[in-house]
């Protein structure tokens, strides 16, 4: 049987006074691959969040990889988030003043403590294995939106973590870079064995995932909880 890596169990925040994000019960085994899809709003952002700690539950429980991230402290959790969480935005979130190979390196600081060396031979080795090899030394802003989204991914993934957070990474690309990067995410994610939770508004994506969930009813009123 898979290891379990992501649970969530009774799982509540209070986003408003009379408003509130309600999850009973979501498990993935290791390995996982799950499109989490439904409209703007309601939801599909926060639970990513929750995932990566990056904001606590009311109410409920929060494990990931064995740790009940509700329990760490903020240092414990920012360890254990570059350790053994990657993050890929919508909006790249990449830094301007450095180079496509500076952000991967830049981003493997936050993970398990190896080497400048070895630091930079993973980030060659990644931006070549996402297409970039020849773009290593440009700036964001002298890349078109899906060289970005590479350079994104491959920061992602530099530390090896065991779950792969997307939020909506192909939203910005046009439909053939969008196809393109949704297949080098879930190739990348066969190789370095990641827990892959894809949000996405793209049905065509969300239907080439093994998992769905449907987050609409995640936000509730007071009034109907």
């Amino acid at each position: 049987m898979s290891e379990l890596i992501i649970h969530l169990h009774k799982c509540r925040l209070k986003l408003a006074e009379d408003v509130h994000f309600s999850l009973r019960d979501l498990e993935l085994q290791a390995g996982d691959r799950i499109a989490v899809t439904g409209p703007s709003g309601c939801g599909k952002s926060t639970l990513l969040n929750l995932l990566s700690g990056m904001i606590q539950p009311s109410a409920g429980e929060v494990r990931v990889c064995g740790k009940s991230l509700e329990k760490l402290s903020p240092a414990a959790l920012d360890a254990f988030r570059g350790r053994h969480i990657g993050f890929i935005y919508q909006t790249f979130n990449l830094l301007e003043a450095f180079s496509a190979l500076e952000n991967v390196i830049i981003g493997m600081r936050f993970g398990r403590k190896i080497p400048h060396r070895e630091r930079l031979a993973r980030a060659k080795a990644l931006l070549d294995r996402v297409g970039l090899s020849h773009r290593l030394h440009a700036r964001p802003s002298r890349m078109s939106v899906g060289e970005r989204q590479r350079v994104a991914i491959a920061r992602a993934i530099a530390n090896k973590p065991d779950v792969l957070l997307a939020d909506e990474p192909t939203g910005a690309l046009d439909p053939e870079a969008a196809q393109a990067v949704y297949a080098l995410i879930l190739k990348l994610c066969e190789e370095e064995g990641c827990t892959l939770v894809f949000v996405t508004h793209d049905e065509r994506l969300a239907d080439g995932l093994p998992r769905r969930l449907d987050a609409r009813g995640f936000i509730q009123h007071e009034a109907t909880v």
